[in-house]
């Protein structure tokens, strides 16, 4: 018989932590059957005939439309043009609102006098929706791409500033005071501390920026533009053209998607450790 001694201790029990929130699963599969389920649905709404197809037309229908507005355009444009003008205006609205609301958002959560003097009008014109001041654009600046841009860059402008602003003031002294101990100068600590930390926050803000800013162009293309998705949409409607418009929101809904994608692509090359804390 082995002595006490020589016996080996039982093997530990592995406990299995409980996951918390969505858990490590991918949601795609869930996404694209809940994707799958509203086409059924709309698909089975317009055959079953219980709303028109003036109102709601099928998805053949629709891709027909899509076909013929591909081949031949619609509203005297081709596709690509309507689609280009509104990528240039969106584009160009984005990089002057991130040019200039980064900068102005990080000097507000660092300076206590510059946020006391631009938080006021920010805050001010931020709540107001982008199209109650389209006519004061358009009376400034006419009809052409620059009261158009300048709404774009408006409406997307104080999403960045605000977003800037907060990964800012969300960095933790603990931070700023281990940086400082270890001899960091000022723009070192800007450059490697700071800006480092308000980075996901910014990227954050320039998403939300990007889907303002989306829906604030479709209005502006509404009301004063001969190319451009929103007016597509607006010329389908004047002549009851219900297939063209799903067309129209389709395309808007593919643009924005790849926006959408190409932040998460950029989130998590320029801030991989974001939610791993």
């Amino acid at each position: 018989m082995l002595p006490e001694y020589s016996k080996r201790p039982p093997a530990p029990t592995l406990v299995k932590m409980r996951s918390f929130g969505i858990g490590e699963g991918s949601t795609v599969p869930i996404s694209v059957a809940t994707g799958l389920a509203i086409l059924f649905l709309w698909w089975l709404l317009a055959q079953s005939g219980w709303v028109a197809h003036l109102f709601l037309p099928t998805p053949a229908e629709v891709i027909t439309m899509a076909q013929s507005i591909w081949d031949d355009g619609y509203a005297n444009a081709t596709l690509w043009e309507h689609v280009s003008a509104s990528l240039a205006r969106i584009l160009s609205a984005a990089a002057i609102a991130i040019t200039l609301g980064i900068p102005v958002g990080l000097l507000m959560g660092l300076n206590r006098w510059a946020k006391g003097v631009l938080d006021t009008p920010i805050e001010f014109y931020w709540p107001l929706p982008p199209l109650a001041y389209l006519p004061l654009m358009i009376i400034w600046l006419g009809i052409g791409e620059a009261s158009k841009i300048t709404l774009l860059t408006l409406a997307m402008f104080a999403p960045i500033v605000l977003s800037a602003q907060a990964g800012v003031r969300a960095l933790p002294m603990e931070r700023v005071n281990a940086a400082l101990s270890l001899g960091a100068s000022r723009w070192q600590l800007f450059t490697q501390v700071v800006l480092p930390s308000a980075l996901p926050e910014i990227l954050t803000g320039i998403r939300i920026a990007l889907g303002v800013g989306w829906g604030t162009l479709v209005a502006a293309e509404l009301i004063a533009a001969n190319r451009g998705i929103g007016y597509l949409i607006m010329s389908a409607s004047h002549f009851l053209a219900t297939d063209a418009v799903f067309v129209g929101i389709a395309i808007i809904a593919v643009c924005a998607f790849g926006f959408t994608v190409a932040m998460r692509l950029l989130e998590g090359r320029l801030v991989p450790w974001k939610g791993k804390n």
